[in-house]
């Protein structure tokens, strides 16, 4: 059975900033020959690997909502400092989903594919992120 990760995407004050800096890092990868690949490195290994890259994608928390998602590619075992953390790939591709309101909370956390916010399709998307947000907190969306 599926599940996905939820994380609060720090420092990031829109979706639009998030694909900004997602597209200068793949550059800078690239420019330095590195693999061009999107890696968030986490201290501990998920518990739940077998159910997360059975389809699982990890949504992206922004201003205190989910707002977008990307496909879960692979848990990788890496070395920082020394010391075993867990790296999770995770595919290129942003997708949009209806903006669900959450919570803060630290690190992530397992998101049941049934509590998931459904995808935007290009028909229903709003390129203007700011002022999505802004209908959102007017209560109006």
């Amino acid at each position: 059975m599926t599940v996905h990760l939820i994380k609060l995407c720090v420092g990031a004050e829109s979706l639009d900033e998030l694909t900004s800096w997602q597209k200068r890092r793949l550059l800078q990868k690239k420019l330095t020959l590195q693999k061009p690949e999107l890696i968030h490195i986490t201290k501990h290994k998920p518990k739940r690997a077998e159910e997360l890259l059975d389809g699982g994608s990890i949504y992206w928390v922004i201003k205190g909502r989910i707002v977008a998602r990307q496909k879960l590619l692979e848990l990788r075992t890496l070395k920082v400092d020394g010391v075993d953390h867990c790296g999770l790939v995770y595919d290129k591709k942003l997708i949009r989903v209806q903006p669900q309101p959450r919570r803060p909370f630290q690190g992530w956390r397992y998101l049941e594919t049934k509590d998931v916010p459904p995808d935007v399709t290009v028909s229903q998307g709003n390129t203007n992120d700011k002022l999505q947000r802004e209908l959102m907190e007017l209560g109006l969306l």
